[in-house]
């Protein structure tokens, strides 16, 4: 039986938090079939500190591939190391974040070494006595969840949605290996060229990053409302969400949506405005540590979720809660000022 992987992603000289949520996902893969748990580190200039933080975080092995040619991500060096790193040491699993660079690499790499994958898991787990990944998705709109297996073919590769686990604290104490690895010129050459990177600026704080998302659903009642949900937003210091509906209504931009055919996201506190709680987007918002929902329809789905809800108005609610926000700020502001 091979190792189980995960692949921890290095961009711009920053190790992503998504390579520690993988981290915790794949220790209970690797701790079932009594295997060491690894993860793979592409990137320039990779940091040691950021090495070893992957051992911290449950890593009993990290594959480093530091290269002057992966200061920016293009898919075909990536895939071309990859797929000799996999050639060599063959590993049972691989896992990746699906997110822009999971999406885009795990599929590449998984055609050209002719096996499986499976996009956007929610739960991976091991079918007793074959040892097979078991890899569970919603499917059909997410009504239903599909179990997948890859059987006959290795690695069995998986992306999951980021956010959708919390990552291991980290343990000072522990210890792993480092395996560097180099690899010639030939493989790093690539059709496509990297030209710039585009900062989204329509956010001050993206929807992932967010420790507080103010999110608007069709309750709104028309586009110029959303104003109130950044209002909020702004006053929290967090990001504004959607559910899909408004985004294809075009009151708001994709990158704020939330849910199965949007972002995944888990902050410490979620405000639902509006919103009556599909599937597809509680697939989306569901780890989140504290709810409020705010919603007309007292049999609402979002109201089965929420750590606390409002059965109300929505455009009456939020106005009452920014105004005592407002107070409270003001308070504090003329407490320090004394």
């Amino acid at each position: 039986m091979g190792e189980v992987w995960t692949l921890a992603e290095y961009r711009h000289e920053k190790l992503s938090t998504v390579s520690f949520e993988l981290l915790n996902r794949g220790k209970s893969l690797s701790q079932k079939l009594n295997v060491p748990l690894a993860s793979v580190i592409l990137g320039s200039n990779i940091k040691k500190e950021d090495v070893q933080e992957l051992i911290e975080r449950g890593a009993d092995k990290v594959y480093v591939v530091d290269d002057k040619n992966f200061k920016n991500f293009l898919v075909e060096p990536y895939a071309n190391v990859l797929m000799e790193l996999l050639n060599e040491y063959k590993p049972d699993i691989f896992i990746a974040a699906a997110t822009t660079t999971g999406r885009t690499l795990m599929p590449y790499v998984a055609v050209r070494i002719k096996t499986g994958l499976t996009a956007d898991c929610t739960v991976l787990e091991i079918e007793e006595g074959t040892g097979n990944l078991l890899q569970t998705r919603p499917a059909i709109g997410g009504n239903i969840l599909a179990t997948i297996k890859t059987p006959n073919t290795r690695p069995q590769m998986a992306t999951v949605r980021p956010h959708s686990m919390k990552p291991s604290l980290p343990d000072r104490n522990r210890k792993g290996e480092v395996i560097y690895k180099n690899y010639d010129e030939s493989l790093f050459k690539a059709k496509s060229k990297y030209l710039r990177f585009i900062k989204d600026e329509s956010q001050q704080v993206t929807v992932q990053d967010a420790k507080v998302i103010v999110a608007g659903g069709r309750g709104l009642g028309k586009e110029e409302n959303f104003k109130i949900i950044g209002e909020l937003a702004e006053l929290l210091g967090g990001a504004v969400g959607a559910s899909r509906d408004v985004v294809d209504r075009g009151w708001i931009t994709y990158p704020h949506q939330i849910g199965l055919s949007g972002k995944t996201v888990s902050p410490a506190l979620y405000i639902a405005a509006g919103i009556s709680g599909a599937v597809q987007h509680i697939a989306g918002m569901q780890t989140s540590e504290n709810i409020i929902a705010v919603n007309k329809d007292p049999d609402a789905q979002i109201f089965h979720l929420a750590n606390l809800g409002i059965v109300g108005d929505l455009n009456e609610v939020l106005p009452l809660l920014i105004k005592r926000i407002k107070e409270y700020k003001a308070k504090e502001a003329s407490k320090n000022v004394q």
